[in-house]
């Protein structure tokens, strides 16, 4: 029981600093030139999506090549939603999901009945035949090449826009794109209300996988991971345990399509590229697959990565070395180019490189490593032993 007390408590302390981080987002990161409300988005949107990938691939050890097919279908989902029912981001979102849960149940019993490399390939399959019927077969559903947008022409049965411009998405009667300009600590704030919507589903997606993760399912998912021969032979079918932690993940997946959706109603066939389900799972691997904390972080690597270091150009990285004699700052400059700007792939790459050689946890590993640095012997063995995934 006092175990039992003291592990509630460590989860208690732990979601209620992650919920106090999320909401504190923009002031924590506008020092690294990441407070404005579009990156803040992409941080708590994606961070939902690694989430749930985490759930499968961290809990179970499948690993999914096909997971952006389920963020597309809840994008166009919740699309669809704009375009025949209102703009309300509530109805958008529970179609997003849905939809999303239904179509990774169709996957999953299917590619489930493989293990390891197959099961890979069979979702990766999945995935692709889904980004080519958006283009091809599915285009009255999917507008093909263009993508699925809002209309003034839509017909929206609960209301349509109010004026004469293109309708946003609300919720409440909130314009999801309203922003208020706040100056605190000598930073200039800009508190987005679709941030904020997206920010509570993430801390709500955190505390289900939280919940997830210390349930006896979650244990049984693990089990899975470790040996799943060994729990068949003990008489537990273990596909149905796989199977529904396929759908959960795939349901995270539809809400995270669905809000992007919702911050801005487009969605086009490119979000079911192999690359975007590539992309998660760099996100999850980099941040530390099976943690809680990990996928999270590794989505706010990456898309820091993207929307910040790809922006440098030349000429700032020419002002940057202006310290340095001519010859020696374009060598620096040439060099530099090369891993920002077009080439920011590059430095993620590298990035991605180090943390697999020297931290095979992900940077959850290394962040644990730097909090016991200083305890001689470093953490006890058992102490880790009990600690709970972060």
């Amino acid at each position: 029981m006092r175990g039992s007390s003291a592990s509630g408590r460590y989860d208690g302390l732990l979601f209620a600093g992650f919920a106090i981080a999320t909401l504190l987002a923009p002031l924590l990161l506008a020092p690294f030139g990441a407070g404005y409300p579009d990156l803040l988005q992409r941080f708590a949107i994606y961070g939902i999506f690694a989430i749930g990938f985490n759930i499968l691939f961290g809990l179970t050890g499948y690993l999914s090549f096909g997971h952006a097919a389920f963020l597309g279908v809840g994008s166009y989902a919740a699309v669809w939603m704009f375009k025949l029912l209102s703009m309300n981001v509530i109805p958008a979102i529970l179609l997003a999901v849905l939809a999303a849960g239904l179509f990774s149940l169709l996957v999953g019993f299917v590619s489930l009945r493989r293990s390891g490399i197959y099961f890979s390939i069979l979702t990766l399959a999945f995935a692709q035949m889904s980004y080519n019927l958006a283009y091809s077969v599915l285009t009255p559903i999917t507008n093909g090449e263009t993508g699925l947008k809002v209309e003034l022409s839509d017909p929206r049965i609960f209301g349509g826009p109010a004026g004469g411009g293109l309708p946003v998405p609300e919720i409440f009667g909130v314009d999801m794109h309203t922003t208020t300009d706040v100056a605190l600590f000598g930073f200039n704030l800009q508190l987005n209300v679709g941030f904020y919507v997206c920010a509570a589903f993430l801390i709500a997606a955190f505390y289900l996988s939280m919940r997830i993760f210390r349930s006896p399912f979650g244990m049984t998912l693990k089990a899975i991971k470790s040996n799943q021969n060994r729990l068949n032979y003990t008489g537990i079918n273990t596909r149905p345990y796989a199977l529904t932690a396929f759908v959960i993940s795939g349901m995270y997946a539809g809400l995270a399509g669905g809000l992007l959706a919702c911050t801005d109603p487009l969605a086009g066939a490119e979000r079911m590229q192999w690359t975007a389900s590539g992309e998660v799972v760099l996100m999850t691997i980099l941040g530390g697959a099976g943690t809680l904390f990990g996928p999270v972080l590794g989505a706010i690597v990456i898309k820091y990565a993207e929307n910040i270091f790809s922006s440098f150009n030349k000429a700032e990285i020419s002002s940057f070395y202006s310290f340095l004699p001519d010859g020696l700052r374009d060598a620096m400059t040439s060099m530099t180019a090369a891993f920002v700007g077009d080439g920011w792939q590059l430095t993620l790459g590298v990035l991605f490189m180090l943390a697999v050689i020297f931290l095979p946890g992900g940077l959850m590993e290394g962040l644990r490593r730097l909090a016991f640095w200083r305890r001689p012997g470093g953490e006890p063995e058992e102490t880790a032993a009990r600690r709970p995934a972060e």
